[in-house]
């Protein structure tokens, strides 16, 4: 692939996101941080390399291994890395993750600014070093915004107290709740707590969604407990029900009498049944319809973006009332089904009655048994009274089957490699031999 070398300064927050591709072309990851170590003095820090997200886990890219950047991706020179995870040392500072939102002071004038965003450029030898920073004057969005050298201002070679986030959001504001919560685990716990804050209840319930198990309790312990309660009412029930029976029984029933009732009741339904059965890890929020409702109306509900692939598969239909648990259920349509039919068609003629239903108490091992006989990526939990009380999907299987620390397992290599201050860059073309620990392009399959 023909690239650009990069000859000028390159903006941090233009990088954040971007496509990492080797010499063929072929995807590597994203970027997820520029890595810098901070020097003595007005020194300008240099640039180590690359954080790069592959398969949920950062990998440290040395910056030499950059060629170029061309239509909005960057390009390396080796398709030889190292697969292990990235894991910050004491010397090394995270240009996304802990300069943006710094607080200053310009030299010149003594005047407080915050950065927004930092420059770095390569210099004679291979190396490139952080050069320029972007700051705003004020506290607010509205201050000037200028460009200084770094040796025109003071202040961020130390950490900060209320550093804020605002500029690292922005940086990614357009990430999924699943990139973001990567970036949140590989931040330090004072980080991911000004983070944490600065998210909206929506988001912030969604990446909830996607950490590990004690983050998510540190998380929402870091939180004043009525805007805990709003996060909570945010997430699904299964989630909330999920992160509820990990805090002490206290604490867990106070947030409980902070949220909506009728959340509230959902979430408790959801805490009567034990982890390993059909009712402690259904969802009490499936697509519910009445029987006289039409193919079109089913078809519209399960074109709401916040469903789940397997949520949206099918559609539940009962008596009233239609809010779980519902009046008696009567089946369920597959969403091929319904698009094989016309718009008018109620769906209580398009119904399949034959699937097997799941009753609450029901071991995890037979859900799993029926959801692979059936090719099923979900099934309905009906109680004693045959009314429908939620659903068992098949994301909701896995995150169960899987080992209790999936989310933050990580593949093991040799080594970690690192560039050291001096040290030669690799020769264009990737014609170095391979360090320990290194592979070819593609990552290894996730665990």
């Amino acid at each position: 692939m023909p690239t650009r070398p990069i000859q000028s300064r390159v903006y941090c927050r233009r990088l954040a996101g971007l496509l990492v591709l080797d010499p063929n072309g072929d995807q590597v990851g994203r970027v997820h941080d520029v890595i810098v170590t901070l020097r003595l003095g007005h020194e300008p820090p240099r640039v180590l390399g690359l954080a790069v997200e592959v398969q949920r886990r950062a990998i440290f890219v040395p910056i030499g291994r950059v060629t170029g950047v061309e239509s909005g991706a960057v390009v390396l020179s080796s398709a030889r890395l190292s697969w292990r995870r990235f894991q910050q040392r004491p010397n090394e500072t995270r240009v996304l993750g802990e300069l943006l939102d710094r607080r200053a002071t310009l030299l010149s004038s003594g005047t407080e600014v915050t950065v927004v965003d930092a420059a770095i450029e390569p210099i004679r030898g291979g190396d490139w070093v952080l050069d320029q920073v972007a700051v705003r004057t004020g506290r607010g969005r509205r201050g000037e915004v200028r460009t200084v050298a770094w040796d025109e201002v003071t202040g961020l070679s130390l950490a900060e107290e209320g550093q804020g986030a605002a500029n690292l959001l922005a940086a990614f504001e357009k990430l999924r709740p699943a990139d973001l919560a990567t970036l949140l685990h590989d931040l330090s716990e004072k980080r991911r707590a000004e983070v944490a804050a600065a998210l909206d209840d929506e988001r912030l319930a969604d990446v909830l969604e996607e950490l590990p198990e004690d983050e998510q309790v540190e998380l929402l312990g870091g939180l004043a407990e009525e805007r805990a309660a709003d996060v909570l009412e945010a997430m699904g029930p299964d989630d909330a029900a999920d992160l509820l029976g990990e805090l002490p029984a206290e604490d867990a029933e106070r947030l409980l009498r902070l949220m909506e009732p009728d959340e509230a009741a959902d979430v408790r339904r959801l805490l009567r049944y034990a982890d390993d059965t059909a009712g402690g890890i259904m969802t009490s929020e499936p697509v519910v319809l009445a029987p006289n409702a039409t193919v079109a109306e089913a078809l519209a509900r399960i074109r709401e973006p916040e469903l789940s692939p397997a949520l949206a598969a099918q559609v539940y239909v009962v008596r009233p009332p239609y809010e779980t648990p519902t009046g008696r259920y009567l089946g369920l349509a597959h969403f091929q089904r319904l698009l094989r039919e016309p718009p008018s068609t109620l769906v209580g003629g398009v119904i399949d009655v034959d699937i097997a239903s799941l009753r609450p108490e029901t071991p995890l091992a037979e859900v799993t048994r029926l959801l692979a006989s059936y090719n099923l990526v979900a099934a309905p939990v009906l109680d004693r009274g045959g009314r429908l009380v939620g659903v068992v999907t098949v994301d909701d299987v896995l995150d169960h089957l899987l080992p209790a620390d999936w989310r933050e397992r990580q593949l093991e290599s040799d080594v970690d490699v690192r560039t050291t201050p001096g040290a030669p860059a690799p020769p264009p073309g990737g014609g170095e031999p391979a360090a320990r620990g290194e592979v070819g392009s593609s990552p290894p399959a996730a665990p």
